[in-house]
């Protein structure tokens, strides 16, 4: 029979709050937390799939389900050695230290999770693993997500001196050039799409100005300002100049 102790997960790390932390802390981070993934949330609106957010808050419901009642919080703690001291408590227990890492394998769509597995500690080696001090547990943390980050967001293509020079000197930017530059950045739409997190119908929209199909001009500036940011472009200046030219041509 399985052993929910056994589970990796750190409800403490889900809510972002220490061990020690009081029941009304716990319900405002609860609360800031479904605030910022909900699916209204514009700030993620082009950052995460509908499918991440609801993983996050279903870990952030479980984490609030176990730490808002007192005995199961107390179990919880007990069996993860925690809250036995208050004044000797710290996170540099290696489970604490692995639980971001192993949070973000759960929120990551399937291919990203493939493409990290090389880099990724296994459970089992985690759990059996001596621990070698916080800063190198960091220092791993911080490597893992440089190496998927890197790899994400690489672009791979052939430096034409002249068509970067216009790049960096334009002020406007159209559907059609920044079609150009996806192109010339050897970059597909279907790839566009895995990296911005917007829809490659709106991305076409964008490249093709229809405007007709394309959502307001606060979520178009969003999904141009991830646009431009993947390509490697200015996307404050990209944003704008899109939005701007939207307005003075969308019917």
């Amino acid at each position: 029979m399985n052993n929910p102790t056994s589970d990796l997960k750190n409800y403490y790390e889900v809510l972002e709050i220490p061990a020690n932390a009081r029941s009304e802390e716990i319900y405002h981070s609860y609360q800031r937390a479904k605030a910022a993934y909900s699916s209204d949330s514009i700030a993620l609106y082009s950052l995460m799939s509908p499918e991440e957010c609801r993983n996050v808050l279903e870990m952030v419901e479980e984490a609030y389900s176990i730490l808002s009642d007192p005995t199961k919080r107390k179990r919880y703690d007990e069996a993860r050695g925690l809250n036995r001291d208050f004044s000797s408590l710290s996170y540099n227990s290696l489970s604490d230290r692995v639980a971001p890492l192993r949070i973000e394998r759960e929120v990551m769509p399937t291919h990203q999770v493939s493409s990290a597995s090389s880099v990724l500690p296994s459970a089992d080696f985690t759990l059996n693993s001596q621990s070698t001090g916080s800063d190198s547990a960091s220092s791993t943390a911080t490597n893992v997500n440089k190496l998927v980050t890197q790899k994400r967001f690489a672009l791979d293509y052939v430096i034409n001196a002249d068509f970067e020079k216009e790049i960096e000197e334009a002020t406007e930017f159209t559907g059609d050039f920044l079609r150009k530059i996806r192109e010339y950045k050897n970059l597909d739409l279907d790839r566009l799409s895995d990296m911005t997190k917007v829809s490659r119908l709106y991305l076409q929209g964008i490249e093709m100005e229809d405007f007709g199909k394309l959502p307001a001009p606060v979520y178009v500036r969003g999904f141009v300002f991830q646009y431009a940011k993947c390509l490697k472009l200015k996307p404050e200046v990209v944003a704008n100049s899109y939005v701007a030219r939207m307005k003075k041509l969308k019917p």
